[in-house]
């Protein structure tokens, strides 16, 4: 039985596959021109925030868009010398560069890229690519309208089996991803996608900052002298009250050493009189 059952599904699938693949057709094979343009420049300018505000007013005027836009400041040296007391001047050289991808209609690349050579100090590269995309396109109508004639053939049908359900979605899904891809290639058609990579000289940046050095926040000379001999007063009672904290090994001792003492002077006399 299941056997038999699989054997019916595969049939009506592939009746519903010859159906679709009766139904293509090549329509229309008028080529359209599809032309994709790319741009790619990396200038050098004098003031690199500025640059990018007008690139992007002129980009808002020409009608385009700005897809990604980025600016930073990479520290080239740096270094602190003394300024006062209590503060450092802080000197750091640093290199500010920009990225900014934007697409700008078509119709208005050469114009955008006129204004950014008016921008620049140096260009250090720049490139125009054109690629061509008019088979694509015409090759994602052709199946498209195929598709649409095959959804059409299948709709005809009267079998309402599972066969004929599937490979009509499974057209319709082929179907929208093909329209997709042609929209896509409209939409870059339309507009040209652009790449500015600017960058402006090192610049030097002066800034007063507080000393972080501890060691120049010491007292004078004179006024730690000063410290110096109170600290060694106190020292010095300090030891005194240790020592009174200590008055019976200091006795101890005493009565120690006045004992050898007398020791050795008794044994002295003995020694002269001959007794010893």
């Amino acid at each position: 039985m299941l056997y038999g059952c699989n054997n019916e599904k595969s049939a009506d699938y592939q009746e519903s596959e010859q159906v679709a693949n009766a139904s293509l057709e090549t329509g229309d094979t008028t080529v359209t021109e599809k032309i994709i343009k790319t741009a790619e420049i990396r200038f050098r300018v004098k003031n690199a925030r500025q640059t990018k505000k007008e690139i992007s007013d002129q980009l808002k005027k020409l009608g385009g868009k700005l897809v990604e836009s980025d600016m930073q400041s990479n520290i080239q040296k740096s270094e602190k010398v003394k300024y006062s007391a209590d503060s450092l001047l802080e000197i750091t050289a640093y290199k500010t560069e920009g990225k900014i991808i934007a697409k700008v209609p078509s119709a208005m690349l050469d114009e955008f890229t006129d204004f950014v050579a008016e921008k620049a100090y140096f260009v250090d590269y720049q490139s125009l690519k054109f690629d061509d995309s008019s088979v694509s396109y015409l090759g994602n109508k052709i199946k498209a309208d195929n598709r649409v004639a095959a959804i059409n053939s299948l709709n005809k049908q009267a079998n309402k089996k599972s066969g004929n359900v599937e490979t009509s979605l499974y057209i319709k899904d082929d179907y929208v991803d093909q329209k997709i891809k042609n929209l896509l290639i409209d939409e870059q058609v339309k507009f040209s996608t652009i790449t500015l990579n600017f960058y402006q000289d090192n610049t030097i940046s002066r800034l007063v900052v507080g000393n972080d050095n501890l060691y120049d926040y010491r007292p004078g000379f004179f006024q730690r002298m000063g410290l110096n001999f109170v600290t060694g007063w106190t020292i010095f009672q300090e030891m005194i009250l240790i020592a009174v904290n200590l008055w019976m090994l200091i006795l101890v001792a005493a009565l120690i050493y006045f004992g050898i003492v007398y020791y050795r002077k008794h044994r002295r006399l003995l020694s002269g009189r001959g007794m010893v």
